[in-house]
């Protein structure tokens, strides 16, 4: 987290992106066993990728039509953001975002039954729009937190409880 302020207020206060990062932090609920997950994506960065991607005017901030604007993240997110527990895809279902500072917060959830044991992440989030692109993804089961850091291109890791 405290990475992430630093380079937000970096982005901030140069009004240039020195580089690109995304944050996904994935928590599996201890009492549902549900996964809950959130990534944080610079929502210029969001809005240019879907605009590309969908050929669509997309404006996160003020939206003409926030139902539009919903399905076209929940879209993105499911294809470049993929789970597998203990071996099974996982579907994740989007609830959608809001907005902090510079950046989108947006909001997925896959119900589970059981224990996390191993999970396989792609998460290739803005790999398509930035070759400098990293995302940074936090996995957290009971009181056990793992993290690591992808770099364009490699989207895929593989988190051991």
């Amino acid at each position: 987290m405290l990475s992430f302020i630093i380079i937000l207020l970096l982005h901030v206060s140069s009004g240039l992106h020195p580089f690109f990062v995304s944050i996904t932090e994935i928590r599996q609920n201890e009492k549902t066993k549900n996964l809950e997950v959130s990534s944080r994506i610079f929502f210029d960065d969001l809005e240019k990728t879907l605009e590309k991607k969908y050929k669509v005017k997309v404006n996160i901030l003020k939206p003409e039509n926030p139902r539009q604007v919903n399905e076209l993240i929940a879209s993105y997110l499911q294809e470049r953001l993929q789970i597998r527990v203990n071996g099974k895809l996982v579907k994740l279902k989007y609830l959608g975002f809001e907005i902090e500072e510079e950046a989108a917060w947006c909001y997925l959830e896959a119900p589970q039954t059981t224990l996390l044991k191993r999970l396989d992440i792609e998460d290739a989030i803005l790999f398509d729009a930035h070759p400098l692109q990293q995302n940074m993804v936090h996995v957290t089961v009971g009181n056990k937190r793992l993290s690591t850091k992808l770099d364009n291109p490699e989207s895929r890791y593989t988190f051991q409880f």
